[in-house]
């Protein structure tokens, strides 16, 4: 699932695609629990809408229109937002990737794309695909309350420790878990928390009150380290991630224990392990956090 390096990327390289530009036309997909507002709905209300900004809370992107409302997008698990003309092999069916990856041409619309915009200006059209469509669209008026951001908690990158310490003391969760809480610290999710507890040498099975103050500090800044790197690098392209440009991510290659278990830690050389909390898989050094 794209966190919140891969939506912030996906912000900055957006904004030249959006904000300044006029909606002409909407073309969407069926009915379905991608759309929180029917696409009907969008159809109508987009056309003759300029975008004036592009935000971010968390994991959500917000376009700000010249009305007064707000596109609110989510990518989901397998969520892409890109220009026309994109091309790379995340955009293949996976059966494909191996067989075509080398032949990825420019991408068309196929059925996983529910939404299609198109500019006055006649340029570059964007385009929303999401084969799970475990992503969100939803359109709020000027007067509509944003009830999805207004749970969230502070965004990640705006975050202190003082933030985690104080709902940690009401927690007997493991703090892998409450990291991964939206409602407390908006944006941090598996592969982040997981790269942020090892920096921090804080073992996900803690319980969240038994993390000390100073604890919750490193945890905050080495998430807020591990997240600026990503964004620099452009996000992690682990399965279906792609930037705006078709462009892979590049921090993947920088884990130093998500999604490598049984490799030599970075640090000590024990062996990395893996374990389930929450349903969720945990990877640390055992040695090195504690």
């Amino acid at each position: 699932m794209p966190e919140l390096p891969e939506v912030e990327v996906t912000r900055r390289r957006l904004h030249e695609l959006l904000v300044g530009r006029t909606i002409a036309s909407v073309v969407t997909t069926s009915p379905s629990y991608f759309f929180l507002t029917p696409p009907s709905v969008l159809r109508r209300r987009l056309p003759g809408r300029r975008v004036t900004a592009l935000d971010r809370h968390g994991k959500y992107l917000l376009a700000r229109l010249d009305d007064g409302s707000t596109l609110l997008l989510h990518l989901g698990m397998t969520g892409q937002l890109f220009g026309e003309g994109a091309r790379s092999v995340r955009l293949l069916r996976v059966s494909d990737r191996k067989a075509r990856g080398r032949e990825a041409r420019a991408f068309q619309p196929d059925r996983h794309t529910h939404l299609c915009l198109s500019f006055r200006d006649r340029g570059t059209r964007v385009f929303f695909r999401d084969v799970r469509k475990f992503g969100k669209c939803l359109l709020l008026s000027p007067s509509q309350d944003a009830a999805r951001i207004e749970k969230l908690g502070v965004d990640a990158l705006k975050a202190r420790g003082d933030d985690l310490f104080r709902e940690s003391r009401k927690r007997r969760i493991p703090i892998k878990s409450l990291l991964l809480d939206q409602s407390v610290i908006a944006g941090i999710g598996n592969i982040y928390a997981d790269e942020a507890l090892f920096l921090a040498k804080v073992d996900p099975r803690r319980p969240a009150q038994q993390v000390s103050r100073e604890a919750c500090e490193r945890i905050v800044r080495a998430a807020q380290r591990v997240m600026r790197r990503s964004i620099k690098t452009g996000g992690s392209s682990i399965s279906d991630f792609i930037g705006p440009d078709g462009a892979d991510g590049g921090y993947q290659s920088e884990r130093r224990v998500y999604g490598r278990e049984s490799e030599p830690c970075p640090t000590c050389r024990d062996a990395i392990r893996r374990v389930v909390i929450a349903q969720r898989s945990s990877h640390f050094c055992a040695t090195c956090q504690v």
